[in-house]
């Protein structure tokens, strides 16, 4: 009897010591748990390995200090989302659910991004839209949870029409053709360029619009119609390997020499894995091109160490998921917490160091004031492909929608 009871004392001291020293929460803080969901096979996957590379290299970095504020190693959950959105939604669910992450970086395609956005915020979780651009995740069935670090496909539109409208009084152009990839984004880019363009050169007519499905390959019926309206220029929005299938086509047809194509996105990616067959002295869009700025050390020091760990250069999407764990980072030591709500809290309206400067989360939709880029493509020693010159940059405050059309926009949902 008395053993017993002496061994039931000594089982209950030894419990309280366990308490005092291993608090109930240590082991649920113990790491912080980052769930990340991207196109990793479909049409996103050269951009989203990319980016996969990127969020690995901020991981290692912050963990190498230790983890978030010096305590919260960061585990990394990796999904595919198959750019799929019904998929999306399902992995959302599942790191939600099953892996307790408490945010979500991704994702391409802007209907997957819409999709994981709407189960973030069902379950309070962050979500920072680091590669998609739709203007509908932050504008349409805004999320408080979500946050967009990339210029959003209205910013980016006007920061196209900024160059066309130049080229278009310059050259007399009068009349044009779209070619966009029939999804969220594509018909948001697109629609956005010609409701702008309306605006600032009233006078250019568009002929007509082409809309191949997301994950077309072949082109060749969309370039003979393009060719037998005869436009003055094309106006594209199409991204990752559709687009490199586009253009790859449409340069062996001859396209660009017949017809000018100012003004569409052509990523980091496409200068690098194009670099051959890429046609120099096209005028192309890109969102976080790395030698735009070099001569910012957080950009300097962030090409160094991708170069180091993956022997190449970074494309945009690398740059833009690299920012998004580091702005990840800047809202929990705002918050000083991990807490959700309190990070949510901490970086809306946050200004926040970027590999691309300092910018400014705006307050109405959680969208970074961050830049798109107009160049010339051509050749520079100091790279093994081409890049933009005279890049003109249009800042994310003067490019994005009028607060006031905003309200209006929500007001009427």
């Amino acid at each position: 009897m008395k053993k017993n009871l002496y061994s039931s004392f000594i089982v209950i001291y030894l419990i309280i010591i366990w308490i005092i020293l291993f608090p109930a929460n240590t082991l649920a803080d113990e790491t912080y748990n980052l769930g990340v969901a991207l196109g990793l096979s479909g049409s996103g996957f050269l951009y989203c390995s990319d980016g996969i590379d990127a969020i690995n290299l901020a991981a290692e970095e912050i963990n190498a200090q230790g983890g978030f504020l010096g305590k919260y190693p960061v585990k990394l959950f990796i999904k595919d989302t198959k750019t799929q959105p019904d998929i999306a939604a399902q992995e959302a669910e599942n790191l939600i659910k099953n892996h307790k992450v408490q945010c979500i970086l991704g994702t391409y395609s802007s209907d997957c991004a819409v999709k994981v956005r709407d189960v973030c915020r069902q379950n309070r979780v962050i979500h920072i839209a680091g590669i998609s651009n739709s203007e509908n995740i932050t504008k349409t069935g805004f999320s408080p949870y979500t946050f967009s670090v990339v210029p959003n496909s209205y910013m980016q539109a006007r920061a196209g029409v900024i160059g066309i409208a130049k080229m278009a009084k310059q050259k007399g152009w009068k009349q044009y053709v779209t070619i966009a990839s029939d999804y969220d984004w594509g018909r948001s880019t697109q629609n956005n360029t010609v409701e702008i363009l309306k605006k600032e050169s009233p006078e250019l007519i568009l002929k007509k619009e082409f809309w191949p499905a997301l994950g077309e390959i072949r082109f060749n019926d969309y370039i003979m119609a393009i060719i037998a309206e005869k436009p003055d220029f094309i106006y594209g929005s199409l991204a990752s390997k559709d687009n490199f299938a586009w253009m790859s086509q449409a340069k062996a047809a001859g396209l660009f020499k017949q017809i000018p194509y100012p003004g569409s996105l052509i990523s980091v990616t496409e200068l690098i894995v194009q670099a051959k067959n890429i046609e120099r002295g096209m005028i192309g869009l890109c969102r976080a091109p790395f030698f735009a700025h070099m001569d910012l050390p957080l950009m300097e020091n962030f090409v160094k160490t991708f170069r180091e760990k993956y022997k190449r250069y970074p494309s945009d999407w690398a740059v833009l998921e690299y920012d998004s764990v580091y702005v990840l980072k800047q809202g929990i030591e705002k918050a000083g917490s991990i807490d959700n709500e309190k990070v949510k809290e901490a970086l809306t309206g946050a200004s926040i160091e970027t590999c691309r400067g300092k910018l400014d989360f705006r307050r109405i939709n959680n969208q970074l004031s961050c830049s798109s880029y107009i160049g010339i493509i051509t050749d520079d020693p100091k790279y093994p492909f081409p890049v933009y010159k005279d890049i003109i940059e249009v800042k994310g405050s003067d490019s994005w929608r009028p607060e006031s059309e905003i309200l209006a926009h929500r007001q009427a949902e």
